[in-house]
């Protein structure tokens, strides 16, 4: 498969890619897919217990994923796949701001689901898709991430 180029941000990226066997992207030609993330800490893998320190950090991680892939970021995402241990009001504000802060300029199309359960220690999982426009000016399908954050196992 030389044609899928793997990416993994130094810290817990790369010690995901060792002990979990997993990248936390993928580039497809101009395409970029990310792994779930979630609302950890990229270098120590710590992961925040507050509901809104979650969900900012893991969109902190989405861009740090994308770029690391050689992406642009949250400008270029147009779909969000979002999954939530609870779904409730609070998950729901703390994704809308973080939505107006990281892509002001578009809204993407947003699943949201609420779910029993997601890995370890998560409560709210994001996926999504970017278009990287290495020789496009439209959005694409890209990237997909994904959070988690489980209020009982924090």
């Amino acid at each position: 498969m030389s044609h899928l180029q793997y990416h993994a941000y130094p810290g817990y990226g790369t010690r995901s890619q060792d002990t979990l066997h997993y990248s936390q992207a993928v580039r497809v030609g101009d395409r970029i897919e990310c792994s779930g993330q979630g609302g950890w800490d990229p270098e120590s893998g710590k992961i925040h217990t507050e509901i809104h320190s979650q969900i900012d950090q893991a969109f902190a991680n989405v861009q740090l994923a994308l770029k690391d892939a050689g992406g642009k970021g949250w400008s270029q995402v147009f779909r969000v796949n979002s999954y939530h241990v609870p779904l409730n009001d609070e998950a729901m504000h703390a994704m809308v701001r973080k939505f107006k802060e990281y892509m002001p300029n578009h809204q993407p199309i947003w699943t949201c689901v609420g779910v029993s359960r997601l890995g370890p220690v998560l409560q709210q999982l994001i996926g999504n898709f970017v278009y990287n426009a290495i020789s496009h000016d439209m959005f694409i399908p890209i990237m997909s991430s994904t959070w988690h954050i489980h209020s009982d196992l924090c």
